[in-house]
């Protein structure tokens, strides 16, 4: 055999192996990558643009991972039906199957949570969950979808919500028509879901809440699962239809992946909290105060101006009423009045009056998550009424006070006579540690001590001590 031959035959064993092992790893990383699942949490979160996008942007991100499915591991007191329906035609419109998962024990899916359950192929709960209360917390409704696809999905549930009964003559007839809306839109869901239709709409109507139990029970629900685990083992095997096309899991052996929200989500999630957003404003409105109050370039302005711009960025993404806004500017107005022109009270109290009424009206929502709460209305009413009452206070003293420098400061001190005093040709005095020219209506004679009672001029006008 040639050598050349030979040296190849030599090394063929040896890339046969390297191939085949190549190969093998391949095709575990091809294996591990589709029998990935993604997961997201949500702990007690509101319902709001950010994780709206949050869950929009873990849907688009699972399916180009190729992963099995997402779980969305639920836990909400609920938040505006705006982002809710951002999120239902989200899940609607997935090319990956996405599985609601109200866990871990002691969560709950309350108002918003409920359509967004209904709206997962899959629904699971953990012992110990509820689920219900989907009354409508905010009085507006989603954009119009703009893709052809979302459009034959959303025409269904439009199609869907045009069923309405009729409204009784004792309703408000816009009450009554986002009611009834929002009834139709979440059985829609229950009827594309092949869930509970009836117990759906009484969630919206009567505010009804069942446990995680009662829910399987009453085909709310699919799944009750201890763990992810056990979710996982649940939901292998089953079969999920996606865009007409069935898809069948295979989880019981997945690897999850979280998907955290990123810094920049984890901020601007801050700022969709009512409190938060309404202790910014305060604490800029304080901080403009402060800086106007005390001229110059200070920490207190920029961080006044600030605290402003996140405040109302924040109010973009909540139900913000502009007559609680107006209110409070008048009385943070009121209060800087307050500080230029002494009122004695009066326009710090009319000021505290806006103040109270304001932060109760800031943000319009029938639903507590979404209002400001009344202990930080209480506490931020409370300190500004201390801080007007201690400056009120010292401005009062200030005026009472006995004026102790310049000309005024001369009147009831104590001098004595330098020269002899008559009524016909005056004297001189030492008062305050100068020589004074002075006058008196009565003879005094030098070393005498004597009682300023009056300035005129360059004069002052003494009696005898």
């Amino acid at each position: 055999m040639n050598r050349p031959f030979k040296n190849l035959a030599r090394f063929f064993p040896s890339v046969i192996g390297a191939a085949l092992f190549l190969g093998v790893c391949a095709g575990q990383q091809l294996l591990s990558a589709e029998n990935k699942v993604y997961m997201i949490q949500l702990d007690d979160a509101t319902i709001n643009p950010v994780t709206a996008g949050y869950i929009i942007e873990s849907i688009d991100k699972a399916y180009r991972a190729n992963a099995q499915c997402l779980i969305i591991k639920l836990d909400t007191p609920g938040g505006l039906l705006n982002s809710t329906r951002s999120i239902v035609k989200a899940i609607l419109m997935a090319r990956i199957p996405v599985i609601v998962y109200v866990a871990p024990g002691g969560s709950r899916a309350g108002s918003a949570g409920v359509f967004i359950t209904y709206a997962s192929h899959v629904a699971a709960m953990a012992p110990s969950t509820n689920i219900g209360a989907a009354h409508p917390v905010q009085l507006d409704g989603g954009e119009t979808p703009k893709r052809m696809n979302e459009w034959k999905e959303w025409k269904e549930l439009m199609d869907a919500s045009s069923k309405k009964e009729d409204i009784r003559p004792d309703e408000d007839p816009m009450e009554s028509k986002i009611l009834h809306d929002t009834t139709a839109f979440i059985k829609a869901l229950a009827e594309k879901r092949g869930r509970n239709v009836d117990w759906a709409a009484a969630s919206v109507v009567e505010s009804a809440s069942i446990t995680d139990s009662e829910a399987k029970e009453k085909g709310v629900i699919e799944i009750i699962a201890q763990n992810e685990r056990d979710l996982l083992k649940q939901l292998d095997g089953r079969i999920v239809k996606i865009n007409d096309k069935e898809i069948t899991l295979h989880t019981q052996e997945a690897v999850i992946e979280e998907i955290a929200m990123d810094p920049r989500q984890k901020f601007f999630n801050i700022l969709a909290d009512p409190n938060i957003v309404y202790f910014l404003m305060i604490l800029g409105f304080y901080g403009l105060l402060f800086e106007i109050t005390h001229p110059g370039i200070g920490i207190s302005g920029i961080l006044g101006a600030i605290f402003l711009i996140l405040a109302f960025y924040g109010m973009q993404t909540l139900p913000t009423n502009y007559a609680g806004l107006a209110l409070l500017i008048l009385g943070i107005v009121l209060l800087i009045a307050e500080a230029y022109t002494p009122a004695f009270g009066l326009l710090t109290l009319g000021g505290l009056s806006c103040l109270i009424l304001g932060s109760m009206l800031l943000f319009k929502s029938v639903d507590p998550i979404m209002r400001v709460s009344g202990h930080a209305i209480f506490a931020v009413s409370l300190t500004t009424a201390a801080i007007s009452l201690f400056l009120i206070r010292s401005v009062v003293r200030t005026h009472r006070a006995k004026v102790l420098g310049g000309k005024e400061g001369l009147v009831g001190s104590e001098a004595e006579a330098q020269t002899q005093i008559t009524p016909a040709e005056g004297g001189r005095v030492f008062v305050h540690g100068e020589i004074w020219d002075a006058v008196s209506d009565e003879e005094i004679r030098k070393g005498d001590r004597v009682i300023v009672t009056e300035i005129k001029g360059l004069t002052v006008k003494v009696k005898r001590k």
